[in-house]
């Protein structure tokens, strides 16, 4: 993928440099690890073969975004200079290449190293001078190899040595100019089995410069060569059965020696043409192949032509005999006199203006004869002497008229190719003895009317070539001879007339070409296919069918067509706009294939498809149907190819509910859309190629996740997608919609789970460490709240002082407060103390009591032990009165320890901790051995504060804790 776009103008510019970094690191994979996308800059993959032939501009470098699963690579017709290591370096299941037609000079060694499974490598007509080491090392599996139409001169000595299948070498039309350079390519190539000399440089081909050893060949081109000398010494060549000896016209006289009529006795196939080779050298080459040669070419032979065809019709194999090019003005009656054997004669392209009635009296036995592109202006009645003949190939002359004799007896006829002639009509006898033919071509010709000549005869005949000439009209029973016809192609006349019996008897035809006449509605109607019971293939395109609305016909035109598969019905009339009546399609229970391009529709009823359940293939491109409705396509939900380019599409989005879950191929080029939709796409989800270039596409931020997934996607092919161009905004026209940034507009999901994942984190983190070493500080702190709520609640109120003590105890503790503190404080003393089972107001909230008892006291006695620094209820009697404390600045507080608690203890209440170091505090264990101690100090706390020079903290210290 590409990363290296131009930047968003329009991109914002907040935002901290630690979020951008943060971003980047996000999507590190993504610029280390891109995907493997498949919206190709100058390609397309069909089928697994990636096609980058003819792209515009042309390629001049091996484009690398190609997917690795493909088989075929072409990469013809561009202006690649260069083939680097790197070309081909992640392509391992690639078996084809085509680099055909490139300006190729300078290939590295090792570039196909990585091809191991390469089979078939074409390199035709490119600048290599020569072939160098190491050049094909790794193509192990390489079994064709075309180098043909370059200017190699030089074959290093190794250069094929890897090639170990090789079976097919091409080396033609360079500038080889030694059989040394060959001998190398043979002895390296074990397998091959055909190697192409053919348009080189070669001067002298003698078998010992190759090998004396047998080789494998079968097949060997050595035409076209200025070939001075010719010698087969030894059997190098005892698989050879097609050799090409061709020539181009030179003036040196060709030399040659074959040391045994054995060296080429298995050659079938030989061709001579142009050879300049003496009569007796002639001789003595057909001579070695007298017991195999089945088939020669004599193509523009220069003199003797007689006389060597005499010595090839000798051969007792030899079948087939090709003369092309040979300037036969006149064919005289003795030529062929010797070829008794031959059944296959090729007479084309020789000028021929006229042949005698005898001349083929000698080769009876024919049975193809190719007389086109001659100058002949009748049938000659030299054919009607061949009983045998099945192939006649009269095309491309001057016949004017046929008549009921010209084709007398041949009842062994099966091909019969006329194209290409004069004829205007055609006689109703004109086929009468033609009871076995299969195959008629009449196209290119003037035929005007028929005149029956179909209505009787040609029982057999399977295809018709009618087409490009001059019909008008196709009366009742036009073809009513042709029970067995299969293919009828009718198009580029100028039918305009068509009646209900037009093709009565065609009860077997498949396909029946129409386009490009004269056809209108009414020319369709009124049962005229009715009789094309097993019809498959209708076109109709380029006539002038059109509708002027959507209701439904009384007799629907196809209604009798339930085998129809591919219907088309293309038009090109200039009269406005037309629809289709809803029920065009009525009966077409089969049809897998419709295209109405070009018809100029403005609209499609939604249940034009309500009779086609089964299609596959829709074609609306070229008409106006600004918006489509997903109803539309809820009958055929078996679509996989979708054309609806140039028909002013508005939208897309009624893709989302047409439910056309398989389809696979869609083309949507040149309408008015602009965003694609994530809905759109995910509703298409088997859809393997998306043609959508040319539309006017919005490159801001509607179009972010379009973006984002045609550069990553790797299931559908999106076609030069790197070529879209931006039309809105208008400072981002002309750009291309693929270099648009849209980092800033889509919800990075990655990037929301990181932040979520670091907070999460460090939230863990933090509370770790706070439950660790703060957690008794935030239970202070917790109270500590609470207490500041009681002591702002009540430090204004003026409470009377009803008790001289409030006594803080836990439930545990009550024994000790119960039996020792008050019958000492109250019984002996005399103070009046509140202790909260006993003074506390019944149904009054628990936090009232505690702060009305607190702040109704003179002083709060704090009994402390494990279990009261355990109580929240202790904790937060204590709170309040530390406040009341520190706000009336009074000593109102007296700590009792009842045990000796470590000050890591008193952790829970910081305060507390806080206060024994600025305060004293009495001790109950330690006061055990003098009790009346203990009770004295106590009684002095409490009387302290009854004037203004006690109101200072003067109790003397009984026990520090440190």
């Amino acid at each position: 993928m590409d990363f290296g776009g131009k930047k968003d103008k329009r991109t914002p510019k907040t935002g901290s440099k630690f979020f951008r970094l943060v971003f980047l690191w996000i999507n590190f994979d993504t610029f280390l690890f891109p995907v493997a996308g498949f919206s190709l800059r100058f390609c397309r993959v069909s089928e697994d073969n990636a096609i980058c032939s003819r792209t515009e501009p042309r390629l001049r470098f091996i484009p690398h975004d190609i997917p690795s699963t493909v088989t075929g690579f072409d990469l013809s017709s561009n202006k690649i200079s260069k083939i680097k290591v790197s070309d081909f370096t992640n392509l391992p299941v690639l078996e084809q290449i085509d680099l055909s037609f490139n300006l190729i000079s300078q290939i590295d060694s090792y570039a196909f190293a990585n091809l191991t499974s390469l089979k078939r490598l074409n390199l035709n007509n490119n600048h290599l001078r020569g072939l160098k080491d190491n050049l094909f090392d790794g193509l192990n599996n390489l079994t064709e190899l075309r180098v043909c139409g370059n200017s190699i001169r030089q074959l290093a000595s190794s250069c094929f040595k890897a090639l170990t299948s090789l079976t097919f070498l091409d080396i033609s039309n360079n500038r080889l100019q030694h059989l040394i350079k060959v001998r190398f390519v043979v002895q390296q190539l074990p397998k091959l089995r055909v190697l192409s000399l053919k348009k080189n440089d070669l001067k002298d081909f003698q078998s010992g410069m190759i090998t004396n050893d047998s080789l494998a060949l079968t097949s060997l081109d050595l035409s076209q060569n200025p070939l001075v000398f010719f010698g087969v010494t030894s059997d190098i060549f005892p698989n050879l059965t097609s050799f090409y000896l061709a020539q181009t016209r030179t003036k040196t006289q060709m030399k040659l020696k074959v040391g045994s009529k054995n060296f080429l006795s298995q050659v079938s196939s030989l061709d001579i043409s142009e050879l300049n080779l003496d009569v007796d050298g002639m001789g003595r080459l057909l001579g070695s192949v007298n017991s195999s040669l089945t088939f020669l070419k004599m193509n523009g032979m220069r003199h003797n032509l007689a006389e060597i065809i005499n010595i090839s019709c000798t051969i007792p194999t030899m079948s087939k005999l090709q003369l092309q090019h040979n300037k036969l003005l006149f064919v005289h009656p003795t030529l062929f006199q010797l070829c008794v054997n031959v059944t296959d004669l090729d007479l084309s392209k020789n000028d021929i203006e006229d042949i005698k009635d005898n001349t083929f009296a000698s080769v009876s036995g024919l049975q193809s004869l190719t007389l086109s592109y001659n100058r002949l202006s009748s049938v000659p009645s030299a054919v009607k002497v061949l009983p045998y003949l099945v192939k006649l190939d009269l095309s491309g002359n001057k016949i004017s008229e046929v008549g009921c004799h010209n084709f007398t007896n041949m009842t062994n006829l099966r091909k019969l190719y006329l194209q290409q002639n004069s004829i205007s009509v055609l006689k109703d006898c004109v086929f009468k003895d033609l009871i076995k033919m299969e195959v008629l071509k009449l196209h290119n010709n003037s035929i005007s009317i028929l005149n029956g000549a179909f209505r009787k005869f040609l029982p057999r005949l399977q295809q018709l070539h009618l087409n490009d000439n001059k019909l008008t009209a196709i009366k009742r029973g036009e073809f009513g001879g042709l029970a067995s016809l299969r293919n009828l192609f009718l198009q580029q006349n100028q039918i305009s007339i068509l009646v209900n019996g037009s093709f009565f008897g065609l009860t077997n035809l498949t396909s029946i070409q129409l386009q490009s006449n004269e056809l209108n509605k009414h020319q369709i109607q009124n049962g005229v296919f009715d009789d094309l019971i097993n019809l498959r293939t209708l076109d109709l395109r380029t006539n002038h069918i059109r509708y002027d609305d959507s209701s439904p016909l009384v007799h629907p035109p196809f209604s009798r067509l339930s085998h129809l598969e591919n219907l088309v019905l293309l038009s090109q009339h200039r009269r406005g706009k037309s629809s289709l009546p809803s029920n065009i399609l009525q009966g077409l229970t089969n049809l897998l294939y419709f295209s109405t391009r070009n018809c100029q529709l403005l609209t499609l009823n939604n249940g034009m498809f309500s009779h086609t359940p089964r299609l596959q293939t829709l074609d609306i491109s070229s008409n106006e149907l600004s918006d489509l409705s997903p109803e539309l396509f809820y009958p055929i939900q078996s679509l996989e190819n979708l054309y609806m380019s140039r028909i002013t599409l508005r939208s897309l989005d009624f893709l989302t509910d047409a439910n056309l879950t398989q389809l696979r191929f869609m083309q949507a080029r040149k309408n008015t859309y602009s965003v694609i939709s994530e809905d759109v796409i995910k509703s298409l989800p088997a859809l393997e190629y998306v043609d959508i270039q040319g539309n006017s596409f919005f490159c801001d931020c509607d179009n972010a996740w379009f973006i984002r997934w045609v550069r990553e996607n790797n299931r559908t092919q999106v076609f030069d997608a790197y070529n879209f161009e931006c039309n809105y905004p208008s400072d981002l026209r002309g750009t291309k919609l693929l270099d648009f940034d849209i980092h800033f507009c889509v919800v990075d999901t990655e990037f929301i789970c990181f932040i979520s994942t670091t907070c999460a984190t460090i939230l863990l983190l933090v509370a770790s460490f706070t439950y660790h070493f703060l957690r008794w500080h935030l239970t202070y702190a917790y109270y500590f709240f609470l207490a500041l709520l009681f002591d702002t609640k009540n430090k204004n109120k003026k409470i009377l002082n009803q008790y001289d003590a409030f006594v803080s105890y836990n439930a545990h503790d009550e024994p000790w407060v119960v039996g020792e503190l008050l019958p000492k404080l109250e019984g002996e003393q005399g103070w009046r103390l509140c202790l909260h089972h006993r003074d506390f107001e019944p149904g009054k909230p628990i936090i009232d009591n505690i702060t009305d008892a607190i702040y109704g006291s003179r002083k709060t006695i704090c009994v402390i032990s494990r279990r009261y620094l355990e109580s929240e209820w202790c904790s937060r009697e204590i709170q309040v009165a530390s406040f009341r404390l520190f706000d009336e600045q009074k000593d109102v507080l007296i700590l009792v320890f009842l045990e000796d608690i470590p000050t890591c203890r008193l952790s829970p209440l910081y305060r507390m901790k806080k206060l024994l170091k600025r305060k004293t505090y009495i001790s109950w264990p330690r006061a055990q051995e003098h009790p009346e101690v203990f009770w004295e100090k106590l009684r002095l706390a409490l009387r302290s504060g009854e004037n203004r020079e006690d109101e200072r903290l003067h109790l003397t210290v009984v026990d520090r804790q440190e």
